[in-house]
Parts: C-alpha cells; structure tokens; sequence
C-alpha cells in the first residue's frame, strides 16, 4: 500500500503561531486548501497503524454509566439510573464519571499516537495553541478525521452527551441538533488559564483525560451564579466530566503544576443557535429525550 497522502501531510508547515492567533485570511486558506488531503492522510495513518491503534469504543467509559445509558435507550422510563450518576456541584453545573479511570491510558495511548502522526491539526483559536490542542469535529477545519476517532466522538455525543443534557436541561431541545468539539491542554508558562466567558453553545460537557497518577495544581474551574453573586470553584478528576448551559459564566484558574489534558464538547442548534436566556423549561416525555435528531449537519463552526 502506498501511503503517498501521509507522506505529503507531514511534510506542510502549520502557519504560524502569530497568524492563527491573528486569524489571518491566509490560516483559513491553508486548512481549505489542503482539507482533502489531510482526510485523506488520517484514513491512511489509520490503516498503516491498524495493528498497533486501540479501537475506541464505549468499552473506555464509567461501567455504571455505560450500563445505566443502555438501559435507557431500551426503556427510556428507566433513565433515572442515569440521572442518579449526575451530582449538581454548583448551580445548574453536574458532574459524574464518564471515563473509566482503569481505562483512561489505552484512550491516551491513542491520542498520544495522534500527536505524533505529524499530520498538521487545527487548534483551537485563541484558547490553546500547544501539541494536545486539536478541533474534533469535522465542521472545523483541520479536524482529526481519523476514521476510528470520529465514530468514537459521535457515539460521546449521540449516545450519552445529549439525552444527559436533555434529562437535565429540557429548553435545549431543539438546540442541540449541531455539534462542536476539541481537545485542550494546560500546563505551566504556556496558555495556562482561560478567563471568565460563556460558552457559544446551548449545553457544554467538560471532560478531563488525566491519568490517575496525573497530578496538577491549580486549574480550577470557576463557575459564577449570577443570581447569587457566588463563585464555586471545582476541580476535576480523573476521567470525570462536568455538563452545564452554554450561558454559565465560568473561568479557568491558572495551572500551576503538572498539566491537564480535557475534551469539550458542545451542543446547538442549527446554524449555531442557542435557546433564548429566558427559555421556559418544558415537560419532555423520556421517549423524546432518548433519539437521534435526524437533521442534516450544517457547517457552521463558532471559531
């Protein structure tokens, strides 16, 4: 087999670090004009790794969470063992375990791989420009298109991520047919923290990659309620998650040692919109939350 694509991926020059940043016409240019051939070369990469790639699958996941979503999706009903994963940590902020922790390397193991394709990804515009920081969703341009990895991302966000988000916040149906994702990284003297924003999105879920003997410091997240005036300031653990609005308030503290590693990904709705900030919470029947919208993706992309 000739692997001529990959060949060529490795060998184009990501812009520079200045230009992404700036947004320069010319970064957009250079995704769009390879974009073909990075696909391409991720197909490839895959098949000439096929014998040492871990094959991503809901295996990697919390056990109880694992079980308690394939309940629901045979009898929604039973979606209750599924809410009583779900601990509210701050307002309208939830955490649980998505990740098994015992599983958490052989999913490193591959994105560990992935970094040393060579093969120039995307990351995310302005929040982290490092090795670990790469767009996931085949919207954004120069996205990880491995084959394997993209059917992964889609059973987070198909499977478990949106009737989680629609169990707990029920005006975002509606606004959760489109999806976005990518992966960021902290550590130390680099883009170690982010400050206090919303989120361009109807619903967000945070989840951290850190291996159990992965320590850091610092590298909270602050999450604001307006209402009261509070700031909560949590920290995650290996493999666990937290799901909230895309419209609360929340910052990332510093990191001040080790590094953490965590996928976000985001729900909304067609052509990016978000439910208003006002939305009524309506009555759902469980049958409703437990589907696939069958709505086309679009291509809209928030950066």
């Amino acid at each position: 087999m000739s692997f001529n694509q990959l060949q060529q991926a490795r060998a184009i020059a990501l812009p520079s670090r200045e230009a992404m940043l700036r947004r320069d016409p010319s970064v957009h240019q250079f995704w769009h004009t390879h974009k073909a051939l990075f696909s391409d070369a991720w197909n490839e990469w895959q098949q000439s790794e096929q014998d040492n790639l871990l094959t991503l699958d809901s295996s990697l996941l919390d056990k109880r969470l694992r079980d308690a979503v394939t309940q629901a999706w045979q009898d929604p009903s039973k979606e209750v063992a599924v809410k009583e994963l779900l601990q509210e940590v701050a307002p309208g902020v939830f955490e649980l375990q998505f990740f098994d922790p015992e599983r958490l390397a052989d999913l490193r193991e591959y994105l560990e791989r992935v970094w040393d394709a060579q093969i120039p990804l995307r990351p995310p515009y302005g929040i982290v420009l490092n090795r670990r920081g790469a767009m996931l969703d085949s919207r954004s341009e120069g996205y990880l298109a491995a084959p394997n990895f993209q059917a992964f991302y889609r059973e987070m966000l198909n499977t478990y991520m949106r009737p989680i988000a629609r169990m707990l916040f029920p005006e975002i149906m509606g606004y959760d047919t489109q999806t976005f994702g990518f992966s960021i990284h902290y550590q130390p003297n680099t883009d170690s923290s982010i400050r206090p924003h919303t989120d361009a999105s109807a619903v967000t879920l945070n989840i951290n990659l850190n291996l159990p003997d992965e320590a850091f410091t610092g590298s909270a997240v602050d999450f604001f309620d307006l209402a009261s005036g509070q700031k909560h300031s949590l920290t995650f653990k290996p493999g666990s998650a937290m799901i909230h609005r895309g419209n609360v308030v929340h910052a990332a503290q510093a990191i001040t040692s080790g590094e953490r590693t965590n996928f976000v990904l985001w729900l909304y709705g067609d052509r990016g919109q978000i439910p208003p900030q006002d939305a009524k919470r309506p009555a759902i029947d469980a049958s409703e939350r437990w589907t696939t919208p069958t709505a086309a993706l679009d291509s809209f992309a928030p950066f």
